[in-house]
């Protein structure tokens, strides 16, 4: 080889340095750009008398400066930061919306039992009623609104799950074709690396990323399969599979990810294999955050109108009339699976211990060879029996269950939301303010004759509602000679004599106890009797009042404000703990990103440094070029 193509040689690997420097400078801002650099090599020497002469260069290859473990693990730490920003995102609504003071359940609560106290210290006024009607349609109104925003939070998060589905498959899409293109040009470029398509797809796989948690495999060929979940597919070569946002076979109402397979086939994801990302943590928010706190709260607003309508059941209105029912709750409703393939219906209903007994966890009820299973998805507790209404006994969870008709098959299931509902469904069923039932329906008297010191109390009407059928018969209690017995007169009560006496001790009949005390007379009479024209009792409104500090729900532990203040509570710490995960994770992208870039990234002094080189390199080459050309001019002479 002669000067000249030494010169030459040097010449144009010093443009290809320039131009491989000038494009780094260029994408010094191009997101997902990796530094590209020359790899030169020196070309073969020829042996002559004087030796080995060298021939020059050549440029090999521009490689570019790519670390695999270092990308993979910015990968890892931006979709646990995208899945904890999502989830923040989210859940912040709900803590802001259930802490406010001025729209929480809290105020609306004591609201409520403030007007209770009202009537309890007037019973017949009506003003007094009708505020605590207004109290009453207020609180009611506070769970609807409650409850409409986190429907609407829950609407929000099915569309996003869907544009998220939307994105994945587009990212998937292009990964596609990039491999495609990537093969193509490793082929017609002699198994040269396209960096720029290969920089292209690494930050497609990126973005992806974002949404949903990816792995990736390359192959022999150059092309990367990416997978999610436990190893499904997404993107095999050029080919890619398509997501779909199907509604959930057990959960109509719920927006889940489904697998398109051959012949327009849709596998449901488990949402549990749905991990990291945007997509990731609104899955992970819905069902961890979401879902219990409207049941939660619907739980409260359960417990609330069933407590009080047991209780007002037991009293008696301005009319005389016995109480009904003060709020009305809608009940649970199975849920059969779009899969299920027998015919059964199953009815559901509280059970008389549901205040107490619900949990704010949705169930599943399975059936399979003549068994029914019942599993609490909250941790998976389950429960069997030959029947669905056995099953939910045994389970004793705050509801019932029947087969109202129809055969189950194998394999049949059916979602069971006792709560979902609860602060949504619950209404004021009374609009008349007499019909408040605070008197209680019998009263207790001693008779003027009577000559020992006996005192008979007011006397409480026994609980569970209904009313004992002979609640309002009269009842003759008569003390024997000596007085430490009683006889019993009255219709249902079935006359006994004789009856031990003790001071104090409650006496049952009829659906009521009462209490003598003191020192009864032979011949003392008591008597128990319908509670005609007691306008101004005001017994049962006291009770309905205690409601208000009982610890009537989650197995008789919580209060009403208790169990809401819990829901706030348990959304606030996990807010909390989302923030600072969410952080820690933030740290870790920028920690990561920082270690990449400081290998990969463009170093704009380097690359302003490797100008210098390369443009010298240029010069010089240019000059051998130029002085072999003078030298072939001298030959030319000396010899023309």
């Amino acid at each position: 080889m002669s000067t000249l193509s030494i010169g030459i040689s040097g010449l144009t690997a010093a443009n290809i340095g320039l131009a491989t420097t000038s494009h780094n400078i260029a994408n010094a801002s191009t997101a997902g750009y990796n530094r590209q650099v020359l790899v030169q090599g020196t070309n073969l020497p020829v042996l002559t008398g004087a030796g080995f002469i060298g021939q020059g260069t050549h440029v090999e290859t521009v490689r570019r400066v790519y670390d695999q473990f270092l990308s993979r693990q910015v990968l890892s730490a931006q979709a646990s930061a995208s899945a904890m920003d999502s989830y923040l995102g989210q859940i912040r609504q709900i803590d802001n919306l259930l802490a406010d003071a001025s729209s929480g359940v809290s105020p609306a609560l004591s609201a409520f039992f403030a007007g209770v106290q009202q009537v309890t210290a007037y019973p017949t006024s009506i003003p007094a009623r009708q505020a605590m009607l207004s109290a009453s349609e207020s609180l009611v109104a506070r769970f609807q609104a409650l409850d409409q925003r986190l429907t609407e939070i829950r609407d929000g998060v099915n569309s996003q799950v869907m544009s998220e589905v939307a994105l994945i498959n587009s990212y998937a899409g292009q990964i596609a074709e990039l491999n495609q293109a990537i093969l193509l040009s490793r082929t017609g470029g002699l198994g040269q690396e396209p960096n720029d398509l290969l920089d292209q797809r690494d930050q497609l796989i990126a973005e992806l990323n974002k949404s949903v948690r990816v792995s990736t495999v390359e192959q022999n060929d150059g092309s990367i399969n990416v997978f999610i979940g436990s190893g499904q597919p997404l993107v095999v070569g050029n080919q890619r599979y398509t997501l779909k946002a199907i509604e959930s076979a057990e959960n109509p109402q719920r927006i889940v990810v489904g697998l398109e397979t051959g012949g327009g086939n849709v596998i449901e994801f488990p949402e549990s294999q749905i991990v990291g990302g945007t997509l990731g943590g609104l899955v992970a928010f819905r069902g961890e955050s979401l879902d219990n706190a409207q049941n939660a709260l619907g739980r409260v607003a359960i417990a609330l109108a069933l407590n009080v309508n047991d209780q007002h059941r037991l009293g008696m209105d301005l009319t005389g009339a016995l109480g009904g029912a003060y709020f009305s709750v809608a009940a649970p409703v199975p849920v059969p699976n779009d899969d299920n393939g027998g015919t059964a219906s199953i009815g559901a209903s509280f059970s008389a211990t549901a205040a107490s007994d619900l949990t704010a966890s949705d169930y599943r009820l399975s059936y399979a060879a003549g068994t029914y299973t019942l599993t609490r998805l909250s941790d998976n507790a389950n429960w069997t029996a030959g029947s669905a209404a056995a099953v939910a006994t045994a389970a004793a969870q705050g509801f019932d269950l029947t087969l109202n008709a129809g055969v189950p098959a194998n394999g049949d299931s059916f979602l069971i939301q006792p709560t979902r509902t609860g602060a949504q469904g619950i209404a004021v069923a009374i609009s008349d303010p007499r019909a408040i039932a605070a008197a209680a329906p019998m009263r207790t008297a001693k008779t003027l004759a009577n000559t020992g010191t006996g005192t008979i109390s007011a006397g409480n009407v026994d609980a569970p509602p209904p009313p004992n059928a002979n609640l309002q018969q009269t009842v003759t209690i008569t003390f024997n000679n000596p007085p430490t017995t009683f006889n019993v007169s009255g219709t249902g009560t079935g006359n006994p004599v004789n009856v031990p006496f003790t001071a104090g001790q409650d006496i049952q009949y009829n659906g009521w106890t009462i209490q003598i005390s003191g020192a009864p007379a032979a011949g003392d009479i008591f008597t128990i009797e319908a509670n005609n024209a007691g306008v101004a009792d005001n017994r049962n409104a006291i009770l309905l009042a205690a409601l208000q500090t009982a610890s009537t729900m989650a197995g008789g532990t919580a209060s009403y404000q208790s169990a809401y203040s819990q829901i706030v509570s348990e959304v606030g710490n996990k807010t909390r703990q989302v923030e600072t995960i969410g952080e820690a994770q933030t740290n870790l992208v920028t920690q990561a990103t920082a270690e990449r870039e400081q290998m990969s990234g463009v170093n704009l002094d380097e690359e302003a440094a490797n100008l210098l080189r390369y443009q010298q390199a240029y010069q010089a080459s240019a000059k051998v070029i130029q002085i072999a050309g003078s030298l072939f001019d001298d030959l030319l002479a000396i010899f023309g």
